[in-house]
């Protein structure tokens, strides 16, 4: 009889949640949780398959599991996530070693999936349309004692944008109600949560499916409520869906973060409307106008795909000197990855591989330079930094400002004269950057 099941989580805060609310479903059904994977008589593999190189990890992270068949106590090797949802069949085909395959749409289900399949001791498909979001609302394993957790508000995706997947293996938008969240939002504050990230496809969606218009802004009000809450963070914002109510509420209330997560994409109306984007550059750049003028010291992180199908060297370069023109304090790209069962995937004019890693160098070269200087602006300033843990050199706490995202941007190292606790928040001056990284050193009042 299974009884204790270990699980590895891979990809996104958002693969995460659903995670957590598989161990909560596994606790409660009577199973026992382990991180010892030898000793686990079913280990869950949640997966990725957002672009190549996630799919490449999930398929070797699966193979490794695998060997605890041998080595270890190992009976039952359950894949759940995107990657589940987009391979089902051919999981079991290629990697027999895998014995239950669950796609995103059954994860709500996984403690009596796993009863099942003891039953019957067959290899087994799960993947039922993803079409719900109340598993959202069962109890989650809090995975670690961080003082942020992600808060997911919605699942699925309605942009259909030609490069993602991701509709087809969450399903369409689906809202959860705010009452939901903020019950949700209430326990995290209870369990000694500061930060609250909230999460979705597009946040900037929120409440249009259930409640006929955008509700985000109410949302952020009634979570600023919660006592505990420090801080409210958002990831992703569309940008063609930020409007002047959520520019002021940012510019106002002080628990959020004044830090916007804008996946651009690119810059060349040509290239936007290969992609399927809504918006123009014209827009983009009025956008980024309007949001500086308005909220002062704003964070904006953005990210581009390079590479992407038809892009000549004019696109290209349009996108290099926009990035050179603006501002960003946080950006990433993303070689353009090629994937089946999209529209782009289809397109005339792919590039070469070279070609599509020696674009993203080029921009990320161009961004470090420019990281160079916004850091140097920052020395000497001082700001409210959070504490998230200890350096591993045990000399330096962990922070960030409200400038800073956890897991995705740099953090600010913290020498403190006074031993400091997980989750405080503190006056933090910057000495100098390390890198991308800042080093600054707490400026308490009596000091």
């Amino acid at each position: 009889m299974l009884r204790k099941i270990g699980l590895i989580s891979l990809g996104c805060p958002k693969n995460l949640i659903d995670s957590e609310i598989m161990m909560g479903s596994l606790r409660d059904a009577g199973y026992e949780l382990t991180a010892e994977l030898e000793k686990a008589d079913a280990i869950i593999v949640n997966t990725c398959a957002f672009i190549g190189e996630a799919k490449e990890e999930a398929v070797m992270t699966i193979l490794e599991a695998a060997k605890y068949k041998e080595q270890g106590n190992l009976k039952y090797l359950v894949v759940t996530g995107c990657l589940a949802e987009r391979y089902k069949e051919e999981i079991l085909k290629e990697i027999p070693e895998v014995d239950l395959v669950v796609g995103t749409g059954s994860i709500g289900r996984i403690a009596e999936i796993i009863n099942e399949a003891e039953a019957d001791k067959m290899q087994k498909v799960y993947a039922d349309l993803p079409n719900s979001v109340e598993y959202l609302d069962s109890q989650r394993i809090l995975s670690d004692n961080k003082p942020y957790s992600y808060l997911k508000i919605a699942e699925g995706c309605s942009n259909h944008c030609t490069y993602c997947i991701i509709p087809s293996l969450r399903g369409p938008y689906r809202s959860r109600t705010i009452e939901s969240i903020v019950n949700e939002a209430g326990k995290l504050a209870a369990a000694g949560k500061k930060e609250i990230v909230l999460v979705a496809q597009d946040v900037t969606r929120y409440g249009m499916d259930l409640y006929g218009e955008i509700k985000l802004v109410p949302l952020i009000r009634k979570l600023s409520e919660i006592e505990g809450i420090a801080r409210i963070r958002l990831l992703y914002c569309y940008p063609e869906r930020i409007n002047d109510e959520l520019i002021e509420e940012m510019s106002r209330n002080p628990r959020l973060c004044r830090y916007f997560d804008i996946p651009l994409q690119h810059v060349s109306d040509k290239i936007l409307k290969a992609m399927g984007r809504r918006g123009t550059k014209d827009y983009i750049i009025n956008l980024l106008k309007k949001i500086r003028e308005r909220i002062p010291g704003v964070a904006i992180r953005t990210t581009f795909i390079a590479g992407f199908p038809g892009e000549t060297e004019e696109d290209f370069n349009e996108l290099y000197r926009f990035v050179e023109d603006h501002r960003f304090e946080h950006l990433g790209v993303f070689a353009y990855s090629r994937e089946e069962g999209t529209p782009a995937y289809k397109m005339k004019g792919h590039l070469p591989k070279k070609v599509k890693e020696e674009r993203r160098s080029r921009i990320m070269e161009l961004q470090q330079r420019k990281i160079a200087q916004y850091n140097s602006s920052r020395i000497g300033q001082i700001y409210d930094t959070m504490i998230d843990g200890v350096a591993e050199d045990g000399i330096f706490y962990i922070g960030r400002s409200y400038a800073e995202a956890p897991e995705i941007d740099p953090v600010i190292y913290v020498s403190s004269a006074e031993p400091l606790e997980i989750g405080e928040v503190v006056p933090v001056k910057i000495l100098c950057a390390d890198g991308y990284d800042l080093i600054g050193e707490v400026k308490f009042e009596n000091i």
